[in-house]
């Protein structure tokens, strides 16, 4: 007895997406007469059967979101998550959250598993073993199997797809830019998060920042990493070899630890050294003294706007929606850990 043939078999087969064999085989208005008849003659050679029960759960409106995200302990992530289930549950929409722990193999698994008539789509940051592999095609395989999902933070190029982004980049440059007049000329750059897009953007600002102002590039006092284990024994090596009087930080835990290390190599905060972090989580603001300056992602807002794009999209009576990005811009809230030198 011949094995039934799956919509994405004959699609792969075909090199066409899924939705277009699903639109094809139900005789859509969308797709050619030529398209039609070769896709239907191809499921009748490899015994394709609709299955009936997974077509009813497809079409069957859940009123779920499913919501992914990278790491629990991240406080950034836990304001996104409030933000969309306000809007969920103003909507009302229930929300599922799982966490990928920056794997994979972990994001592919929990996509395939809630996509099978569990949510009616997604909202998500790219986990950063994805990010460092490239390796997208899972969220291209979902979306074509007609589930959408909203990425935000960090996101994979290349996948059509909404999106809600912070304008890392501009951050980045005007954090810099705010060192350099409050008289700061040394200014390092701490990363542990080189292996995220939003890191490299952040990278990049920092670097401009210099480049608008002619202010030749010290590598030694330049930290980009992927990993904080290591981050804090290259920090004290940045202090013991060199004299900085800024720091820029681009993630909240590599800011605590420059400003804690900086304090036991005896450096006055900030009558001595400023420092700027990326992130606003409890930790920056209100449990370190002196207090850190921040750039502020507004985590809340992001997730509201994540929210919404989905659920428009869901109830949208538009089969052809236009994907939009939306980027959100970041505010520089001014502590105690930096002052004109």
């Amino acid at each position: 007895m011949k094995a039934k043939a799956t919509l994405k078999q004959i699609a792969k087969e075909l090199n066409v997406s899924v939705s277009t064999v699903s639109k094809a085989l139900n005789d859509s208005p969308e797709i050619s007469e030529s398209t039609k008849i070769k896709i239907k003659e191809y499921a009748k050679l490899k015994n394709y059967k609709p299955n009936v029960i997974g077509l009813n759960l497809k079409n069957r409106k859940t009123k779920t979101i499913g919501v992914i995200i990278p790491n629990i302990l991240n406080s950034f992530f836990a304001k996104v998550f409030s933000g969309i289930e306000k809007v969920a549950d103003e909507k009302g929409y229930n929300v599922i959250m799982c966490i990928s722990n920056e794997s994979l193999e972990k994001e592919a698994h929990t996509l395939e598993m809630l996509s099978n008539g569990t949510i009616d789509g997604f909202i998500l940051s790219v986990s950063e073993e994805a990010q460092k592999l490239h390796e997208y095609n899972h969220f291209k395989e979902i979306i074509n199997d007609g589930t959408p999902i909203v990425m935000f933070d960090r996101i994979a190029e290349g996948v059509e797809c909404d999106k809600v982004i912070v304008d890392d980049f501009d951050s980045a440059l005007n954090s810099t830019q705010h060192l350099i007049n409050l008289g700061c000329k040394n200014i390092a750059l701490f990363s542990s998060v080189d292996n995220l897009s939003v890191g490299k953007l952040r990278a990049e600002g920092y670097l401009k920042a210099l480049e608008k102002n002619n202010i030749p590039v010290n590598e030694n006092l330049i930290i980009r990493t992927d990993s904080e284990a290591h981050l804090k024994d290259k920090i004290k090596a940045v202090f013991d070899n060199n004299k900085i009087d800024g720091i820029f930080a681009l993630d909240e835990n590599d800011s605590v630890a420059a400003l804690k290390i900086g304090l036991k190599k005896g450096y006055k905060i900030p009558k001595e050294l400023s420092i700027i972090g990326f992130a606003d989580g409890i930790l920056a603001s209100r449990r370190l003294s002196p207090s850190l300056t921040t750039v502020s992602q507004h985590g809340i807002e992001i997730g509201e706007v994540a929210a919404k794009l989905l659920i428009d999209r869901l109830e949208s009576k538009e089969e052809d929606l236009p994907y939009e990005t939306v980027v959100i811009k970041t505010k520089l809230k001014e502590r105690e850990s930096t002052r004109k030198l």
